[in-house]
C-alpha cells in the first residue's frame, strides 16, 4: 500500500482506470469518488467503482494523502479553490490535465503551503468516457510525466512515481514549457487535425455520409476515432495550451504546403523521400512498445 486514502475528483474514463489499476495493486486502503454529475456518482455506486462515492468535493478529500484532480482544465481552478481549506496537511495534490502550465497558473495559487502540488499527465486514453469506461490495464507501459512544482519535496515526488509505476506506467520527470510544447507536437495538433478533417469530410457534400461510413476503413475511420474524443476536454485542452499549439500548427502548415507543391510539381522523388522519413518514425513507435502493428492497431480487444 503506497497511499492510504486516494480521494479521485472527476469520474471519467481516466480516474476510473486509476480506480480499477490502484485495486489491482493492492495500492491504496480506500478509494473516495466524486463527481458534479448526480448521474456519474450514481453509476459510479452501481458499479462499485469507488469504496465510497461522495456527494462533493470538500467532502472527498477530507482525510486523504492523495487527491487526484480528474476534472477538465478549464475547471481545475475551480475546485481547488473549492478543496484548498479541506486538504489535509502534507497530502499530496495530482491531476490528470493535458496541459500543465495553465494547470498549474490556476491550482497553485489556492493551495496552502502545508500540502504538495505535483501535476501531472497520463499519456494513455480512449474516446469513450464516463464511470464505465475504465479499466486496469489502461496505463500498463504508458508513459506518465510528473510535473513537480518548485519546493516539493522529493520524497513525496518519488511516493507518487511509485503509485503510477504500481499501475503499470513509466515515469518522466519534465519541466511545464517542455511538457506543453512535446503534447502540442505528440497529441493537440493531431487531434486538431482529425477534428478538421472530420468537419472536411462532412463538408464534402459530393462525398455522401453512407459513402463516408461505408469507405472508412480507408484511413478516415482512425481520424474518427480521434476525433470521437470529448469536447469539453479538448476545448480546454487548446484555450489553455495556445502558444505551443499555434506554434506547431504553423509548422504542420510549412508542412503542407511543402507537400502540396511537391505534388503539385510532380516531385515524386520528395514525396517518396518524406513518407520514407515518417515511415520510420512510425516504426520507432512500435518497437518502444507504445502501439503495434496490428490492423486494428491492437485495440480490437480493448475498450
Amino acid at each position: 500500500m503506497i497511499y492510504q486514502r486516494v480521494a479521485l475528483i472527476g469520474l471519467g474514463l481516466i480516474a476510473s482506470s486509476m480506480a480499477h489499476a490502484i485495486r489491482r495493486g493492492g495500492l491504496a486502503g480506500e478509494i473516495i469518488g466524486t463527481a458534479r454529475s448526480a448521474e456519474t456518482r450514481e453509476i459510479a455506486r452501481e458499479i462499485g467503482l469507488c469504496d465510497r462515492v461522495v456527494d462533493t468535493a470538500t467532502e472527498a478529500v477530507q482525510g486523504a494523502d492523495l487527491v487526484v484532480l480528474c476534472v477538465p482544465v478549464g475547471a481545475m481552478g475551480g475546485v481547488a479553490e473549492e478543496i484548498a481549506p479541506h486538504l489535509s496537511k502534507g497530502c499530496t495534490i495530482t491531476d490528470v490535465g493535458s496541459v500543465k502550465k495553465a494547470v498549474i497558473d490556476a491550482v497553485a495559487p489556492h493551495l496552502p503551503e502545508n500540502v504538495h502540488f505535483i501535476p501531472g499527465h497520463p499519456l494513455a486514453g480512449t474516446e469513450h468516457s464516463g464511470p464505465r469506461s475504465g479499466f486496469a490495464e489502461l496505463f500498463d507501459n504508458r508513459w506518465n510525466i510528473l510535473v513537480p512544482t518548485p519546493g516539493t519535496p522529493p520524497e513525496a515526488t518519488e511516493k507518487l512515481r511509485k503509485l503510477w509505476e504500481g499501475m503499470g506506467a513509466n515515469v518522466e520527470e519534465m519541466d511545464p514549457e517542455h511538457h506543453d510544447l512535446v503534447l502540442a507536437v505528440t497529441s493537440h495538433c493531431p487531434h486538431l487535425i482529425a477534428y478538421t478533417m472530420v468537419g472536411v469530410a462532412d463538408d464534402l457534400r459530393r462525398v455522401t455520409d453512407s459513402e463516408v461510413i461505408k469507405y472508412s476503413a480507408a484511413g478516415f475511420r482512425d481520424f474518427t476515432r480521434i476525433a470521437a474524443s470529448d469536447p469539453t476536454m479538448w476545448r480546454d485542452v487548446f484555450l489553455n495550451n495556445k502558444e505551443a499549439t499555434l506554434e506547431i500548427l504553423g509548422r504542420f502548415t510549412e508542412e503542407l504546403f511543402a507537400l502540396q507543391r511537391a505534388i503539385r510539381t510532380g516531385d515524386g522523388e520528395q514525396l517518396f523521400d518524406y513518407f520514407t522519413h515518417t515511415r520510420a518514425i512510425r516504426r520507432g513507435i512500435i518497437e518502444a512498445g507504445q502501439d503495434t502493428d496490428a490492423p486494428d492497431f491492437g485495440r480490437g480487444a480493448k475498450r
